[in-house]
């Protein structure tokens, strides 16, 4: 007797939870077919087919965008890993026998950690590796968060202040929170600075919606002390240029300071705490081979390597 073939939306289901998955991490049918370089109505019948055979609605619509329902939200969980497991099953197997010669990593940060922190890091990850691309994303905290979350890059490098329940932070280096000034600036004569000292000084500052804003912001109004924003400058090496030229003071990570700047260093650390540098995660993302060698670099606690190399 012959064996009867499994029905035929099994044997799609693979590609159905693709066009699904892609279609919650973009919010949109016709993006999800971009990416997948498939046809909209092609995208649109192969999430039908899902909800058809799960008895749901997996997706709600909201203007231009869908947003996934509760249900939705549960396979999405469940189906994301096994996608993105088998997607990656070729390179895993690869790196599984010890041959990691090629593929791509993708990683989002911004400029001060690409410039700072992540020199380091990717130097001896290529000298390893030196088959496998890396694309370095230079994006704000905010964009590399909704590319995590969008799977478009395999994880982020940065600062957290407040880590969201999706996703997942390892600190990997401290940096120190410091003052500095022009080298005759009247704060440089003081034994010891208080931020009441700083505040009637114009103080230079990256953007308002980054991090160390909302960090000097947080401290200044803990210590009822005031403060001025004469300037907001993007990137450390604008923000020291400018100190450079007497235009106000700033508050930076030392990290950023290399030593031949002509600006005066005064700790800050009484009122400010160390800043953490570290590996940010979309929890329940599957890491690609790729990703876990370069975590593997930065931090060897994260993946050990065994004798092996697997």
């Amino acid at each position: 007797m012959k064996t009867p073939s499994p029905p035929y939306y099994k044997q799609n289901r693979l590609k159905q939870l693709r066009a699904f998955c892609n279609a919650a991490q973009t919010q949109s049918v016709s993006e999800a077919a971009e990416r997948l370089f498939l046809s909209q109505p092609t995208v649109s019948l192969q999430i039908q087919a899902l909800e058809r055979e799960f008895g749901t609605t997996l997706f709600e619509r909201r203007g231009p965008k869908i947003r996934l329902t509760p249900e939705g939200d549960i396979l999405y969980k469940l189906a994301q890993p096994l996608v993105e497991g088998i997607d990656g099953l070729r390179e895993a197997f690869i790196a599984q026998c010890g041959n990691l010669e090629s593929g791509e990593l993708n990683l989002a940060a911004g400029e001060s950690t690409i410039l700072y922190i992540m020199p380091q890091y990717v130097q001896e990850f290529t000298r390893r590796f030196p088959k496998i691309r890396v694309k370095l994303h230079n994006v704000t905290g905010r964009d590399g968060m909704a590319m995590l979350r969008a799977d478009e890059v395999d994880f982020a490098v940065g600062s957290m202040m407040e880590v969201p329940d999706d996703i997942i932070y390892h600190p990997v280096v401290d940096h120190k929170t410091v003052l500095i000034t022009p080298l005759d600036h009247p704060l440089t004569k003081l034994e010891k600075v208080t931020l009441a000292d700083i505040s009637p000084y114009g103080l230079i500052l990256p953007p308002r919606h980054l991090s160390t804003w909302r960090m000097v912001d947080l401290v200044f109004k803990q210590h009822n002390a005031s403060y001025n924003v004469t300037l907001e400058a993007g990137g450390w090496e604008v923000i020291k240029t400018y100190v450079e030229l007497g235009m106000g003071v700033s508050i930076v990570i030392d990290v950023c300071l290399t030593g031949n700047e002509e600006v005066t260093r005064i700790p800050i650390d009484a009122y400010f705490p160390d800043r953490t540098y570290g590996i940010v995660l979309r929890r329940g993302k599957f890491l690609s081979p790729q990703a876990k060698r370069f975590l593997e670099v930065v931090d060897p606690k994260l993946f050990p390597v065994n004798p092996k190399g697997d």
